[in-house]
């Protein structure tokens, strides 16, 4: 395939010049007929990989996506694009379906979106077996393994449509986040033939990540959204209950804020989302329920207003922001109480009636490491971009220089005895205790709990009451960091010795540790509130008039969003509005330059931006 066929397809129906990195070898290899699995961060382009071999291969390609939204935004899209889709799923009616297949099989779409379920039923199977598929392509490929943080049983039905199929195409896969053990999973499940393994870069330079340690977490929250009131952006809670008591006190206080959660009706979720979507309201606060397949492109932040149960889930919803490559925040608000809440919610979810109980019981045990690993995040003084990095299974420097822990200046204190009494006292209980029962023996709680376990008879009960809770949970942390401690896989988490437990006992070197100063009670700036560095509510790198003119081209987008009642960054990105203000493009042909303005968009919208642009100053 030549490389100008590609490039002319990228820039017609999509607007841009060149690849992102990663986008062309995989396109290749689909183009060369070989099977592909890509893993790819949110907002690095992973749609483009098969929507554009899609359109150069003869025939029509099926994405099997998981949700409705996701289908409708993906189809909504290429349509707009110039590129003809459709989707098959629940919110079609059999007459709708059966069209929709009719036009499929005389060739009309490049393109056709299927939720797993619909695959093997008659009508869709007798499609397929009857026309030229040019590929099949299984978006949020996660969803198939059982090892994933989102399985889906309906996924697993995707190897046996590929089997009856009387022509084999080419299979590709594609994912935000999987570790090694699942994208193993995705490999054999769905039985890729000699496959082309890619796992892009993880990471997102254009987020800047932070935890803050809060108590009044709503006063944050509070804080935040007035310092970025012309902002969209995304709050996640653990609970309904949660999104609905934010939502109302925020609300109360005047923000444009939108709720979304499974325990609405199906009208009140759609419209939350379309409120968001179509920039009607600025803020949505949701629980894990909302976001998957929303390709908002001007999402600015994310804060989590609880720490969430994985870090596959974490890195999945933080990576919500800044889809359209320019400067976003994720803040993860964090407390000791949020832990408690995961475990809870982990032990009330309920699991596939065909897991066996040997399998049950492995997927109990990897919630546990998930959440421990997630709480590491929250907890660690090292920098966040690399303990992201490392947990998906790249090498990452010590420091990005970028996030939060990386912008902040950590006390160091000498734990050396401290550490060791840690030793001892796991030691003398056989360690049968987790960290909250070990850290409340070392500063002499008298609590009925300690009392019954017979722990106040330790010797080193009380020895480091002096040094405070803060300090000896941190103490704890980070040995388990480092590797002299380690914990049991089970939910109870029991802190177990190591090999190299023992020579912190001998204290031949010290063991130091860092934290934060207590800048937990009043709260601090962000670096989106006023650090060196950070991003203000304007739009990054734009000066004053450039500025002013974004606000106009931004009414513009919205008005012709609403005329065609489509969400404003189908009709262009914030990416976009800034490149021309940047450009100050004069003509259509111009506009051309412009970062994703393609032949059809600049067809329908490129008088109404170029009537601002030319009426707007020098």
């Amino acid at each position: 395939m030549e490389a100008e066929q590609k490039r002319n397809a990228l820039k017609t129906y999509f607007g841009y010049d060149t690849f992102r990195p990663g986008q062309e070898e995989i396109i290749d290899q689909i183009l060369s007929g070989r099977d592909v699995l890509a893993v790819m961060p949110t907002g690095a382009g992973k749609s483009i990989c098969y929507q554009l071999p899609a359109l150069l291969l003869p025939g029509t390609a099926i994405v099997v996506s998981p949700l409705i939204s996701l289908m409708m935004d993906q189809v909504k899209a290429l349509n707009e694009a110039g590129v003809h889709a459709a989707y098959i799923n629940s919110s079609l009616s059999e007459r709708q379906t059966a069209r929709a297949l009719e036009l499929a099989k005389e060739g009309r779409y490049k393109l056709i979106y299927v939720a797993p379920e619909r695959l093997e039923t008659r009508r869709f199977l007798d499609f397929a077996c009857h026309a030229q598929i040019s590929m099949i392509t299984v978006d949020e490929a996660h969803c198939i393994s059982q090892w994933g943080q989102d399985f889906r049983p309906s996924y697993v039905r995707i190897r046996s449509f590929v089997r009856q199929l009387p022509l084999r195409p080419v299979v590709s896969a594609f994912t935000a986040t999987a570790t090694e053990k699942v994208r193993q999973d995705i490999l054999t499940s769905l039985e890729l033939v000699r496959p082309c393994e890619t796992v892009a870069g993880f990471d997102r330079p254009n987020l800047y990540f932070e935890v803050q340690r809060a108590r009044d977490k709503k006063e944050r929250v509070r804080r935040y959204l007035a310092e970025h009131s012309r902002e969209s952006g995304i709050i996640y809670c653990a609970t309904r209950k949660a999104v609905d008591e934010l939502y109302l006190w925020l609300e109360n206080a005047g923000f444009s804020v939108g709720r979304y959660h499974a325990g609405m009706s199906a009208d009140a979720r759609r419209r939350s989302q379309e409120d968001f979507i179509y920039d009607r309201t600025r803020v949505i606060i949701a629980t894990n329920a909302f976001g998957m397949g929303i390709d908002k492109s001007n999402v600015r932040f994310v804060l989590h207003y609880h720490m969430p149960q994985s870090m596959e889930n974490y890195y999945q919803e933080a990576g919500r922001a800044g889809r359209d490559g320019e400067p976003a925040e994720c803040i993860l608000y964090y407390s000791p109480q949020d832990t408690m809440i995961g475990r809870l919610l982990l032990e009330s979810r309920e699991l596939d009636e065909e897991y066996t109980e040997e399998e049950r019981r492995m997927i109990r045990e990897q919630d546990a490491v998930r959440l421990r690993k997630m709480e590491g995040y929250c907890t660690t003084t090292g920098c966040l971009r690399a303990y992201i990095l490392r947990y998906f299974g790249e090498s990452a420097e010590d420091s990005c220089a970028s996030c939060g822990n990386c912008m902040t200046e950590f006390e160091q204190m000498d734990a050396t005895e401290a550490a060791a009494d840690v030793v001892r006292c796991v030691r003398a209980c056989g360690q049968r205790f987790g960290q909250s029962m070990i850290a409340g023996t070392l500063l002499g709680e008298s609590t009925a709990r300690i009392r019954d376990r017979g722990m106040d008879k330790s010797p080193v009960y009380g020895k480091q009451s002096k040094l405070g809770k803060a300090r000896v949970q941190d103490v704890i942390r980070t040995m388990l960091e480092r590797g002299y401690l380690c914990q049991s896989k089970d939910k109870y988490s029991l802190l177990r010795l190591t090999e190299s437990s023992e020579r912190l006992l001998e204290q031949t070197q010290p063991f130091c540790i860092s934290y934060k100063r207590e800048e937990e009670k009043a709260g601090r700036k962000t670096k989106a509130s006023g650090a060196p560095g950070g991003r203000s509510d304007q739009v990054a790198d734009l000066t004053e008039g450039q500025q002013a003119l974004f606000e106009e081209l931004r009414k513009t987008r919205m008005l012709l969003a609403g005329r065609k009642r489509i969400p404003p960054y189908m009709v262009a990105s914030d990416k976009t509005l800034r490149d021309m203000c940047v450009r100050r493009p004069r003509s259509q042909e111009e506009l051309l330059d412009v970062n994703g303005m393609g032949e059809k968009k600049v067809k329908q919208y490129g008088e109404a931006f170029l009537k601002v642009l030319l009426g707007y100053g020098p």
